[in-house]
């Protein structure tokens, strides 16, 4: 197929498919993302629509687990036939225009970068509470206990983050199992962000969305900690061993079973302290510390991750462009 690793119905490979798409999401990917839906933010919006309707506490734990596990499974199934349809139609003269769509559709890593940059612009132009609002939807933690510093931590964690989930993750899912692979990826990101969230309501309901997340990202999110640690050395700021450390010592450390790894490796290389205390509520709630450098972290610091993550994702292009070569297109 098409969206195999080397292709195969005489349209062009995967990772030739991927490494284009990948350019032009680099290019103009917050342009593009306007025109061309989010799989992912979708996937959300039905999975919170159905939380709405069917995720009800009164039918008792085991019936909102199979509830939970029925949305999951029906997403993985139109991620299959829409996966195979498009591999299907891509097949045909010229139908790799259209796997081509479907990959820029996943891949975010552009548009999450401007908004990240949003963030810095906001604390240097309006101050405090504007960089707030723009930080509130990239961050679970509540926004009005967050000083700047707090504000310029959650974006570098946002930054780091979403190199994984944006850009890591959908490439590799791609290259591995094709267009199914990708908009399965695509579908249980978006149903982890809208049932994934801790407490007694996504217990059960969000149990099977929040499990198969962390199986399908257990390796891009370490592959996307370790390009950040290689991406180090080509920023003159940033420190290559710091990063590696950080990982070595601190990724398992984060609550959660993945976002460590590029977390860690970006606190690492940039000499910050990511995570740590927050206020919630009135309650404060302790969590680790990630990275033993500052915590007191300026809008500078939210350039030097966005520098960081660009420079990751030159790497992930060289990859697939490796690929490409490999594959002999």
């Amino acid at each position: 197929m098409v969206g195999t690793l080397f292709g195969g119905f005489g349209g062009p490979a995967a990772p030739l498919l991927l490494l284009i798409a990948l350019l032009l999401d680099a290019a103009a990917g917050h342009w593009i993302g306007r025109v061309l839906g989010d799989p992912s933010g979708l996937s959300a919006r039905v999975c919170g629509l159905l939380d709405r309707r069917i995720n009800r506490p009164e039918r008792g734990d085991t019936a909102l687990m199979m509830r939970g596990a029925l949305v999951v499974l029906a997403l993985l199934l139109v991620a299959l036939l829409l996966g195979l349809a498009v591999e299907w139609v891509g097949g045909r003269p010229q139908g790799w225009v259209l796997e081509l769509v479907v990959v820029l559709a996943c891949l975010r890593g552009r548009a999450a970068w401007v908004r990240v940059r949003a963030v810095r612009r906001a604390l240097e132009d309006g101050g405090l509470a504007a960089a707030r609002m723009e930080v509130a939807a990239m961050t679970r933690r509540p926004v009005r206990g967050l000083d700047e510093h707090g504000v310029v931590r959650a974006a570098v964690e946002h930054a780091a983050k979403a190199f994984d989930r944006r850009v890591v993750a959908p490439a590799f899912w791609y290259l591995l199992l094709g267009v199914p692979g990708m908009l399965a990826w695509a579908l249980i990101d978006g149903a982890d962000r809208a049932l994934g969230h801790p407490g007694v309501r996504y217990e059960r309901f969000g149990h099977t969305a929040a499990r198969l997340d962390d199986a399908l990202n257990a390796i891009p999110a370490r592959l996307a900690g370790v390009l950040l640690a290689l991406a180090a050395p080509f920023l003159g700021t940033a420190s290559v061993g710091g990063a590696f450390r950080t990982l070595g010592r601190d990724a398992g450390k984060h609550p959660s079973f993945n976002m460590g790894w590029p977390v860690a490796a970006t606190a690492g290389a940039l000499d910050l302290a990511l995570g740590g205390p927050h206020r919630d509520g009135g309650v404060t709630v302790d969590e680790p510390w990630i990275g033993r450098g500052k915590a007191r972290a300026t809008a500078a610091d939210i350039g030097r991750a966005l520098a960081l993550t660009a420079l990751g994702d030159l790497l992930v292009v060289l990859a697939a462009g490796l690929l490409t070569v490999a594959a002999g297109l």
